[in-house]
């Protein structure tokens, strides 16, 4: 006897949302990879997705204008010197590539939220505040990798920044799920 998809998904909660988890992940990641793809001069290229949804590009600047704001209450005076680097004035400066931007935590937080069996009030509000505290924490990043690079400071183990954002952003998210679940079992009581 062969069993449905459907309704293995619907008899188990947790293969459902591990399908949904794993395929919204996929789906969130790679389709902005693909917009990242479409938005950049060359191959396959559409001037359209570039002046209207290059969420990278935008994603940069406000990353950059944000660490350059932050940067100058710690009296660090930066400027943007194009649309991918950051420096202080007289100083080094750090360049926000693809991998900088944090597509993969986002997609992961995303994915988690989306994939919960909660409202979608609730999913609209944990997911926006969650995009957005990982967006602060990467702000905190670049503007600490460039405050490093300018006071020779070294990053511990050797380890470079993109790992040690990746350890503290992905420990950050399991804090904000356990934060999520607790309140979602105290709204359901």
């Amino acid at each position: 006897m062969f069993i449905t998809l459907k309704k293995i998904l619907q008899q188990n909660n947790f293969i459902r949302f591990t399908v949904l988890f794993i395929s919204i992940y996929l789906l969130s990641y790679y389709f902005t990879k693909i917009i990242i793809g479409i938005s950049i001069p060359g191959g396959i290229y559409s001037p359209f997705v570039e002046k209207y949804f290059n969420i990278a590009s935008w994603l940069r600047s406000s990353l950059i204008l944000s660490s350059k704001f932050f940067l100058h209450y710690l009296n660090f005076q930066t400027i943007r010197v194009d649309a991918y680097l950051l420096k202080v004035i007289d100083g080094r400066g750090v360049r926000i590539v693809y991998a900088c931007l944090g597509f993969a935590v986002m997609s992961f937080w995303l994915a988690y939220i989306l994939a919960s069996s909660t409202n979608i009030k609730m999913k609209i509000i944990w997911v926006v505040g969650g995009l957005f505290s990982l967006w602060l924490l990467n702000v905190a990043r670049i503007s600490l990798v460039l405050v490093a690079a300018n006071k020779g400071w070294h990053f511990p183990f050797g380890w470079n920044h993109h790992t040690w954002f990746n350890i503290i952003a992905y420990s950050f998210i399991f804090f904000m799920i356990f934060l999520f679940e607790k309140h979602i079992k105290k709204a359901s009581k």
